[in-house]
């Protein structure tokens, strides 16, 4: 049976590539990555000759799946890397994974280099449990709903950004999650001006913004909440400000102070601020 492998290439020092790597890029009949040209001079680099090199990024995914699934039916093993770290976490990637199992054939991977997980490593923040975010929506309701759900979360947080974007969602995780919030930022991690700044989110000053940037971002003290009514309305009322829906809000309320979300969803309809578009079923869970 064929195999579709995920291979984790360097995020900066290529000395990171891993021997296996090498060796699997070298035996497969189709090698898919971001640009022909940067995948290229990593192999020239490791010494591979690759039988055949093919573009599959985020524009060109859905399309190259035909093409995957031949050689996999074929008999060869195909290899998926991005630019950096591991292919489908921010990267193509996922799409070929679940077209290959679809079809019957093997996936595996060859671990390595991920920047979320080194930029947890070298926080100084609780790793035990830690939630990867990846890249922020853009803008609107979705932003704001994640936004206050990064709030309230109990666990580290690891989220990604590009240069021309990290003082203004910097400014948002301030105003979202309080400027005492403990923050780490990494950028151009392995590479020769590898640099982490720990600070507040209200001290934190990442100087001029370049390079790929990685934001670890402390868990909320665990400390209880005082969940009276008063204060359930509030946090209510600044769920909805930021762009959350009913359900929502008193999901997040709930989540957050562990009143039961029933409770919670009753409060919200009766502020009058929210239309009572679902009600709480049995369970507890809200329906429509």
């Amino acid at each position: 049976m064929s195999t579709l492998w995920l291979v984790a290439t360097p995020i900066g020092n290529l000395g990171d590539l891993a021997p296996r790597a090498v060796e699997v890029l070298s035996s497969v009949g189709l090698v898919c990555c971001e640009d022909t040209r940067r995948t290229g001079k990593l192999l020239q680099h490791a010494g591979i000759r690759a039988e055949r090199l093919a573009v599959c990024n985020e524009h060109t995914e859905y399309e190259r799946i035909d093409d995957v699934l031949a050689v996999l039916a074929s008999g060869r093993d195909v290899a998926v890397v991005s630019d950096a770290g591991t292919p489908g976490i921010s990267d193509p990637g996922e799409r070929l994974v679940g077209a290959a199992i679809e079809a019957g054939h093997t996936v595996s991977a060859v671990p390595g280099p991920a920047a979320a997980t080194m930029a947890v490593t070298i926080s100084g923040f609780p790793s035990g449990r830690y939630v990867y975010e990846g890249f922020l929506p853009r803008k609107g309701r979705d932003r704001a709903t994640r936004l206050a759900e990064i709030a309230a979360e109990r666990r580290t947080i690891v989220l990604y950004e590009a240069p021309h974007r990290i003082e203004r969602t910097l400014a948002d995780l301030t105003e979202a999650c309080g400027p005492e919030r403990g923050v780490a930022v990494s950028r151009e991690l392995t590479k020769l001006h590898e640099e982490t700044v720990r600070a507040s989110l209200g001290t934190i000053d990442v100087g001029d913004p370049r390079g790929e940037y990685v934001i670890v971002l402390a868990p909320v003290e665990d400390q209880p909440i005082d969940a009276s009514d008063d204060t359930v309305r509030s946090l209510l009322r600044e769920a909805i400000d930021s762009g959350a829906s009913t359900k929502d809000a008193a999901t997040q309320v709930s989540d957050g102070t562990g009143r039961r979300r029933r409770e919670v969803y009753q409060l919200a309809v009766d502020l009058g601020q929210f239309p009572a578009d679902g009600t709480p079923d049995d369970a507890g869970t809200l329906s429509t």
